[in-house]
């Protein structure tokens, strides 16, 4: 008859296993790395005399409990979402570069360094604002853009190398502050001058979210257009996923790893701009406060996504936002968040040895 298949084809199409793809794999992981997690701290609580059910509610409470609760959640989205991208965009390209902190703190420095003698000179704002965000970017670029170097040119670990700058970073900062930049007024925190409300970064109309938001929702959403959708991330790509065929096909694998680098440290450096002049107004120790870090953990949940980068910062911003409501409706210290997510990030380094061990998820034909 005819449109009708042979019963030989008809059975082979009803034995064939469902493939359900990556992506659903990447999801399926992920999810079951972060209730593994959730197990396991809930475990720890229940040892320690606490309730895992009202320590989960209280994150909720206070990371979107209410509208000041969930603005709050941005506030501490915002660095993350740039942090998260400067592991993330080297990443591609094979590198492991946990610097974010390092490009961070020197960016702000750089930032607020430069404000003091130009606020000092009555420059208009839009122009301080706009010099000193070019300043923390080519900083923080500058910083970890020699790292990318270091590995190119003398195969230096990226990995060591940017961790070992992170705290160089952190000690520069400490001596600029406490030395040659400190505010003869701040007895108590050591800080540089203040750039003054003035020339500080107004926040969203309604809301007490700052504009470094908007600007790491659209660094986000131009990276992942750059990623997939040019012949640059095509490169990336290639060059990450097999140097010697990128190498053989002529393309300049090591200026892309130092590009990658320099991008990478121009994003946090861009986050520690935001932080002076959106934030704390000033450079003090305030900015050693982990954010380069946790963007590591941001970037490994969204699998190295820009777009799903932004949803996962915002979790984040809610399990940092929640720490003071849990300390105090519980008793909890606020390194209590801090365990949470270094759970977190075992299970998800745990999880990364099971991509590609289930048939279900591989492509048809492929039954290895």
């Amino acid at each position: 008859m005819l449109g009708t298949a042979p019963p030989g084809v008809a059975m082979a199409k009803a034995k064939a296993p469902l493939r359900l793809g990556p992506a659903v794999e990447v999801v399926v992981i992920v999810t079951g790395a972060l209730l593994t997690a959730a197990a396991i701290f809930s475990l720890f609580l229940l040892a320690i005399g606490h309730s895992p059910v009202r320590f989960f509610e209280l994150v909720y409470i206070g990371g979107f409990g209410s509208s000041f609760s969930f603005q709050n959640t941005l506030r501490r989205a915002a660095p993350l979402i740039l942090t998260g991208l400067a592991f993330a965009i080297p990443a591609r390209i094979g590198l492991t570069m946990i610097g974010a902190e390092g490009a961070l703190v020197i960016g702000a420095l750089a930032a607020a360094a430069l404000a003091v003698p130009i606020v000092t000179q009555g420059w208009p704002v839009a122009l301080t604002l706009t010099a000193m965000a070019l300043a923390a970017v080519f900083a923080g670029g500058l910083w970890t853009g020699f790292a990318g170097w270091l590995r190119h040119s003398r195969g230096v670990n990226e990995t060591i190398s940017t961790l070992l700058l992170a705290y160089i970073a952190t000690a520069v900062l400490f001596f600029f502050v406490e030395g040659p930049l400190r505010d003869p007024g701040s007895a108590n925190r050591p800080s540089t001058m203040p750039i003054g409300r003035d020339y500080m970064i107004g926040t969203l109309p309604g809301t007490n979210v700052h504009w470094g938001l908007v600007a790491g929702i659209l660094c986000c959403i131009v990276l992942w257009l750059v990623m997939s959708r040019t012949t640059f991330g095509f490169a990336v790509r290639l060059s990450g996923g097999n140097p010697r065929a990128a190498l053989a096909q002529g393309l300049p694998v090591g200026k892309l790893v130092v590009l990658c680098a320099a991008i990478a440290g121009g994003l946090a450096g861009l986050a520690g701009f935001f932080e002076v002049a959106a934030v704390h107004g000033q450079a003090n120790a305030a900015l050693v406060a982990g954010y380069g870090f946790t963007g590591i953990l941001v970037a490994f949940l969204a699998r190295q996504n820009p777009l799903a980068i932004i949803p996962v910062a915002i979790l984040f911003g809610a399990l940092a936002a929640s720490g003071g409501l849990i300390q105090r409706r519980m008793g909890l210290p606020d390194a209590s968040v801090l365990v949470l997510q270094g759970t977190i990030f075992v299970t998800l380094l745990a999880a990364e040895t099971l991509y590609g061990r289930f048939k279900i998820f591989r492509p048809r034909g492929d039954e290895r």
